[in-house]
């Protein structure tokens, strides 16, 4: 017999074993749910807006299809999913973490949260996250910091932060964010969970206010590679809606990850990828977790593949896409946080001709991202080069003896890598000395998410990160 208490902490694909099989009910699971948010969330802040009846609603009528036909349930049937608030979900408060929407309540759900909905999954309620998903920190004047799970002093991460500390504590089964330097992978990183960027095009971002933006996507987060892969399902494929659409979905990913064998296959192992600098301790724990590939037959090359010339690129057409996906706030601009206010000013200071030579130089840098998966199946390299800083701290000014160029510098790792359109996942290579999460990238061909997700699986059955927990149940710090 499954114990209730429990449930919030096992995987998704388990609980909606147990919920298909009707050993636990959907009911329970919201219960079991909504009692871990409310010992949790008041220290945690990973939740921003929670509507306990509504959930409950869906859960007992979900259970009413369960009685009348259990084959007849989605995918998601019974988990509990997060979604970001910077996602629309009709009749839930979405703020986008700033104060120009307190009150904003859209009266249609986001291409994702409908399918989400269609697949069975209960909408848990909305994850914190920075202005306009604006950071590498999930911080807004509306809620207020969301802490690490790990360590209540640190930073969980930005900007899907609330999703990865809600999931390392067991708030929700499953998570939706988005991701355009970093968003899904670095809270991954530094909560201990798994983050996927998915291929551009591959998951709807509708509605939007820049439909054809290449570099930011949505995508999924999880506790393991195969629940991403579980939820992944779900939300992708094409619609007519969607002008970057090109793909019609994967068939049946969650096997083709469960059953994925390293045997034969060549990786990359990057140490430093863009001389931004990396904590020896991270560094070690990472090429330890890429060395351990090779038990399942994978063949593991260390390399050096410098993208420092991507910092300069990103940080150009990141100020075009502030102007554009904030065109309509403008003449607003001073009501706007300094942080998202200071990231236009900076996109409408750029000429033309930076512009240019930005886009010149990514496809250049594309060039060779091509040729080195000619050569190899997947590049491995680490997440966040740092070991999470305090809530109060500010970002880094230096890695070592490397000073930052920029206040999001410490992020390069990732951001260098949204570029590409590529997958990109990133899993638990490890805990430091201090008892905190860091994880380890990994970057496939473009529609390579079985791939990558297929070693991010291979990667966890090495790692044991325990949990953020005590034996008394209650957050180590």
């Amino acid at each position: 017999m499954t114990d209730l208490n429990n449930i919030p902490d096992l995987d998704a694909l388990e609980v909606r074993e147990l919920v298909v099989s009707r050993q636990i009910s959907p009911v329970e699971v919201v219960e079991a749910t909504l009692g871990r948010i409310e010992k949790t969330n008041s220290v945690v802040n990973a939740i921003c807006t929670l509507d306990a009846e509504q959930t409950l609603d869906t859960a007992k009528s979900l259970e009413q299809k369960l009685s009348r036909n259990p084959d007849d349930v989605g995918p998601l049937a019974g988990l509990p999913v997060g979604i970001k608030d910077t996602t629309d979900t009709a009749g839930l408060r979405t703020t986008y973490g700033s104060p120009l929407y307190r009150d904003h309540v859209p009266a249609k759900d986001a291409e994702v949260v409908s399918r989400v909905r269609k697949a069975d999954g209960i909408v848990i309620g909305k994850t914190n996250t920075p202005e306009f998903a604006t950071g590498g920190v999930t911080d807004n004047e509306l809620f207020g910091p969301t802490c690490n799970p790990w360590n209540l002093e640190k930073i969980s991460g930005g900007s899907t932060g609330g999703g990865a500390a809600g999931l390392a504590s067991g708030m929700f089964a499953l998570a939706t964010g988005t991701d355009h330097g970093g968003s899904l992978r670095q809270p991954a990183s530094l909560c201990g969970v798994v983050g996927l960027r998915p291929s551009v095009g591959l998951v709807p971002g509708i509605p939007s206010s820049h439909y054809w933006q290449t570099m930011s996507v949505n995508g999924p987060m999880a506790r393991t590679a195969v629940d991403v892969a579980l939820i992944l399902d779900a939300i992708c494929g094409a619609t007519p809606a969607y002008p970057l659409a090109t793909h019609p979905g994967f068939d049946n990913i969650v096997q083709q990850v469960s059953s994925y064998s390293g045997a034969g296959k060549r990786f990359a192992y990057i140490g430093e990828i863009c001389d931004v600098g990396i904590d020896p301790e991270i560094e070690k724990i990472c090429r330890s977790a890429a060395r351990n590939l090779s038990v399942t037959g994978a063949d593991i090359e260390e390399i050096e593949f410098d993208l420092s010339e991507a910092r300069n690129v990103f940080i150009t057409l990141r100020g075009q896409m502030m102007v554009t996906t904030q065109y309509r706030h403008l003449d607003r601009i001073d009501e706007l946080g300094e942080n998202l206010a200071g990231n236009i000013r900076l996109g409408l200071d750029q000429t033309t001709e930076q512009l240019a030579a930005a886009e010149n130089a990514r496809g250049r840098l594309m060039e060779r991202f091509i040729e080195l998966f000619q050569r190899y199946d997947a590049v491995l390299t680490p997440c966040v080069p740092i070991h999470a800083f305090g809530i109060n701290d500010g970002a880094p000014t230096s890695i070592g003896d490397k000073p930052m160029k920029s206040y999001i510098d410490w992020m390069a790792p990732t951001f260098v890598l949204s570029l590409f359109g590529l997958p990109t996942v990133c899993a638990p290579a490890g805990l430091t000395a201090e008892n905190m999460p860091t994880g380890l990238q990994i970057v496939g061909p473009r529609f390579g998410e079985a791939e990558v997700l297929g070693i991010a699986r291979l990667q966890q059955q090495h790692v044991n990160l325990g949990s953020c927990f005590d034996q008394n149940d209650r957050l180590t710090r």
